[in-house]
């Protein structure tokens, strides 16, 4: 019995701390239900999606939720998103329901649509920024109207085991709770309205949970070091092994190649890494006062274009970053006294697209650092990254051991005073 406890504490431990990042500890997407009215059968709620996570965001296809009803509620219309399938509403005779499954999946609807079927927030795909990239677009919203349900705060019961796909597997989502109303202004600022009933849904991510295999991988070189480190062999797995392309191969001139499968399977560059995406970090001069590091990120996949992409680089020289070049940059300090992580990411119509793989496949940047001479050093791999993300997932780095090193100057500078005092005992001896 010991042992059974035991286990179910571990993985419990295990499931909380996969889903814990020490660099976003905030990080969260949380669903709210705001009832705005009563309905003869039910009510109508606007559904908001925020994303707090600074540097996660969820890319195309989009974001996914599902959830089950708690009793036999249907979903009457809904605007500014979808219901993947109706389900069977064949006991309904005059108006049939938007979708009548017990376990509804919803789709937010794509650019475009008519007038009549938008909702703030809606329809850009489910695409949506991360929090600390563009807080105005980090947030996606529709609204349900839900019948055969409760007519009160007090009969409704609260939708449970929900689901969210971003694009992929990876959240976890805890259950509804009730929180007070949230409150609304009116256009002109003057008057303030709140809900009827509101409810919180958060869902945390977890790379554990999202893959067995990291998804990108770093590779290092310096001026001062002709070797470049590559990323560690099947650093992102090898099951795509025998079906990568070379980068000279005639499949890619097929029209449709770069077009993405429904279960958006990679077609990647065969790499001895096999990894979709590539961060290579350059340490490239050395100045008086300041150094500087190329940063180069390569996409491998040639049926992936990165919207909105995000670099997150942890290194203890970021609190005195001087200049970045062609990315924009924000530091990101979660426990307050700390600055050594921050975010890459691209320039709005300029290189916020990592293009599929290719000779398009790639942005690149550098970063001027003024040098901290009580900590500054070229030794023992410190001018390189402690840890790097690409698009919220940790990249799998190189063995420090294998890290370009500083020829060792210094020893040889030890080895004349050294040898000199050997020289000496072995004269006054003799």
């Amino acid at each position: 019995m010991r042992i059974v406890i035991s286990a179910w504490i571990f993985l419990a431990l295990c499931s909380f701390s996969a889903a814990f990042d020490p660099l976003d500890p905030t990080g969260n997407i949380t669903i709210r239900w705001d009832i705005m009215s009563w309905t003869a059968d039910g009510y109508v709620a606007s559904v908001t999606m925020n994303n707090f996570q600074m540097y996660r965001h969820i890319q195309a296809p989009g974001w996914t939720l599902g959830w089950t009803w708690a009793k036999k509620e249907v979903i009457w219309s809904m605007v500014g998103a979808q219901t993947t399938e109706q389900g069977d509403c064949s006991k309904f005779k005059a108006n049939v329901p938007h979708c009548c499954k017990k376990t509804p999946t919803v789709v937010d609807l794509l650019p475009g649509v008519p007038y009549n079927q938008q909702f703030s927030n809606c329809c850009k795909g489910g695409v949506v920024a991360s929090w600390g990239q563009d807080p105005s677009a980090a947030v996606s919203a529709f609204q349900v109207s839900v019948g055969l349900a409760g007519t009160s705060n007090r009969t409704v019961k609260l939708p449970k085991n929900f689901t969210l796909l971003g694009p992929g597997p990876g959240y976890t989502c805890g259950p509804a709770k009730v929180v007070p109303s949230t409150a609304f202004l009116t256009p002109d600022r003057r008057r303030k309205t709140q809900a009827l009933m509101t409810w919180n849904v958060t869902c945390t991510y977890s790379q554990f949970l999202a893959s067995k295999h990291p998804s990108c991988c770093v590779s290092f070189s310096s001026f001062y070091n002709e070797t470049i480190t590559a990323c560690p062999t099947c650093a992102c797995g090898c099951e795509n092994k025998n079906k990568c392309v070379k980068s000279d191969s005639k499949l890619l001139s097929v029209v449709g190649v770069n077009t993405p499968k429904k279960d958006n399977s990679p077609l990647l560059q065969c790499t001895r890494h096999m990894c979709p995406v590539r961060v290579h970090w350059h340490v490239k001069q050395n100045y008086k006062d300041y150094w500087r590091a190329k940063v180069a990120v390569t996409n491998f996949n040639y049926r992936m274009n990165y919207t909105q992409w995000t670099l997150v680089v942890q290194h203890p020289n970021l609190n005195n970053v001087t200049q970045v070049f062609s990315f924009n940059y924000k530091p990101l300090v979660p426990y307050g006294s700390i600055n050594d992580t921050g975010m890459f990411y691209g320039m709005k119509f300029f290189n916020d697209l990592l293009m599929e793989a290719g000779p398009t496949g790639n942005v690149q940047s550098e970063v001027l650092l003024q040098k901290d001479q009580n900590t500054f050093t070229f030794k023992q791999g410190w001018a390189f990254p402690r840890k790097v993300y690409f698009n919220g997932e940790e990249c799998m780095l190189p063995p420090p051991e294998a890290y370009p090193f500083l020829p060792n100057s210094a020893r040889k500078n030890l080895a004349g005073p050294l040898t000199l005092l050997v020289s000496l005992v072995m004269f006054l001896l003799f």
